[in-house]
């Protein structure tokens, strides 16, 4: 019966841990917390042990962080209202930047795909995309006010510049930015969540994208272009996204978390249950009404809330998770991709 095989459990922080991210090498990954400071972790020998731990960059809880695609940066987003970029400019990482114009607690961080992008969001009910202006430069280039509450997480496309973002509106949204007036602006509003939606996660196409919600549900999203086969129909030669699959029944409380590995396709969540759960496509899926099997349900992931979970990018099926309880936790997945479940 295939299992997820917990690897090792690591601690370091002081309360809970927010948000871990792989480097995308995938030897190294960051973590960070309630504590104020940001952990690098690498492996000694068969051990992830803590190489470096950043502290001054922020005043108050710091809730994401997020590894830029050259793997040379990495921002912090802080409910102290900054944004901090640490790079390794002089040998060891070091806080070079700093990005100031929310009004209150920074949510979430992401880099795009060429790493000359970044986006936030907040309390604030905001979303700041800024651009790589220069060595340690960042401009404001947009500020999208598009949600009317709480935006709780963004992230880029895997291949192109669209940002969406996941609101305690119930609602998702893209933009992208006009080649005309270079101006961003919201494309789509994805309508389906009752409650807050907490985080999202393109597939590797960037054709879908998985959302996850104080709702218990999981909804996965399809992208219908101009003259889309389906016939589906397509205003101002803008696409149009649909939610084309609803995975509900699996998750008894809020889905914190979603992650999908784009070397295996399995879908991760991390849930107020202090379960993981890791959810497969079937192999007869349709494409327009797809299907997906619940394969693994790992109870007692964590002794309390799970907060994140994170595929490693290099596809060797390691699974990051980490917790209110204050521990990271590096499991196995590689006997999930046989299809047989441990549930």
């Amino acid at each position: 019966m295939a299992r997820m095989e917990l690897l090792q459990t690591v601690t370091g922080h002081k309360g809970l841990v927010w948000n871990v991210s792989w480097h995308p090498l995938g030897k190294m990954f960051a973590s960070c917390g309630e504590d104020k400071t940001i952990k690098l972790w690498s492996k000694e020998g068969q051990k992830w042990a803590i190489k470096t731990v950043l502290v001054d960059g922020h005043q108050r809880t710091i809730r994401e962080v997020a590894w830029s695609p050259c793997g040379n940066f990495l921002a912090t987003a802080s409910f102290d209202a900054t944004t901090a970029i640490w790079d390794k400019k002089s040998g060891q990482f070091e806080c070079n930047a700093t990005l100031e114009g929310h009004e209150n607690e920074v949510k979430s961080v992401a880099w795009s795909q060429s790493g000359q992008l970044l986006a936030t969001c907040g309390r604030d009910k905001s979303v700041w995309v800024w651009e790589v202006a220069g060595d340690d430069e960042y401009e404001c280039a947009s500020v999208l006010n598009a949600h009317n509450q709480d935006v709780k997480k963004v992230a880029w496309h895997p291949t192109l510049d669209i940002l969406a973002s996941a609101s305690y509106d119930n609602t998702v949204k893209l933009y992208k930015e006009d080649p005309v007036d270079n101006d961003w602006s919201c494309v789509a509003t994805l309508h389906s969540h009752e409650s807050t939606v907490w985080s999202l996660a393109f597939d590797k196409t960037g054709e879908r994208l998985a959302t996850c919600s104080d709702d218990r549900t999981v909804k996965i999203w399809k992208e219908y272009k101009p003259d889309n086969q389906e016939g589906v129909m397509v205003a101002d030669r803008d696409s149009v996204w649909k939610c084309v699959c609803t995975l509900s029944g699996y998750h008894s409380r809020c889905v914190y978390d979603i992650a999908w590995c784009h070397k295996t396709g399995l879908i991760a969540t991390a849930c107020g249950d202090d379960i993981i759960r890791i959810f497969k496509e079937t192999d007869d899926s349709d494409p327009n009404a797809p299907t997906f099997d619940l394969i693994c349900t790992k109870l007692n992931a964590h002794a309390q809330d799970v907060n994140c979970v994170a595929w490693n990018p290099t596809g060797n099926q390691e699974l990051l998770s980490c917790s209110d309880d204050g521990e990271i936790r590096i499991w196995n997945t590689s006997d999930l991709t046989s299809g047989t479940s441990d549930v």
